[in-house]
């Protein structure tokens, strides 16, 4: 089985969301508290069956996701708050409870900065090293003297940040200088 599918595909009937959309905007006001069911999961977001609104299709988009959390998967239980309505195609907006309290670490850390983390992964393109929670940087491994033996994952290591590009989600990172 794919770990993508639309609602209808697991066994849950789809909601008639276009002949109950007048009620469900009426009834879901932007801000309302709401819990349900992931019915179907798609590389964009999660589709939800909303408790207590059996013709109402809420839509988690991924673009509200935080970069180091996950889609729920199919069948689980959320909650969340209701962010917008989309009437040309009957979808309530949802950002999930779980999304909504986590902070964006990556604007802690900028250019120039010199921080400790530790080894994570270490690859053919260089050395990942977490600096925080859901914050890794990529120290390249390049140069003559540039050796993945150097590294064990799960050693501390002093690194410099050299870029910190908020709209991709990546940290560069150096040695410092001595």
């Amino acid at each position: 089985m794919s770990e993508y599918s639309w609602p209808g595909e697991n066994g849950r009937p789809v909601p008639g969301a276009a002949a109950a959309w007048p009620a469900t905007v009426r009834d879901l006001p932007l801000g309302t508290r709401v819990t349900g069911e992931v019915i179907g999961r798609q590389p964009f977001g999660v589709f939800l069956a909303v408790d207590g609104h059996p013709d109402a299709v809420g839509l988690a988009r991924i673009d509200r996701m935080p970069g180091c959390m996950e889609l729920p998967p199919v069948g689980r239980r959320v909650t969340g708050e209701v962010a917008w309505h989309a009437d040309h195609n009957h979808q309530v907006g949802i950002v999930l409870a779980e999304w909504a309290g986590h902070e964006d670490p990556l604007p802690r850390f900028r250019a120039g900065q010199v921080v400790v983390g530790r080894i994570t992964k270490i690859a053919s393109i260089g050395v990942f090293v977490r600096l925080g929670h859901c914050v890794e940087g990529l120290l390249p491994l390049t140069g003559p003297a540039a050796s993945a033996e150097a590294f064990r994952e799960g050693r501390e290591l002093r690194v410099r940040i050299v870029t910190a590009d908020r709209e991709r989600n990546h940290i560069v990172l150096a040695e410092p200088a001595p």
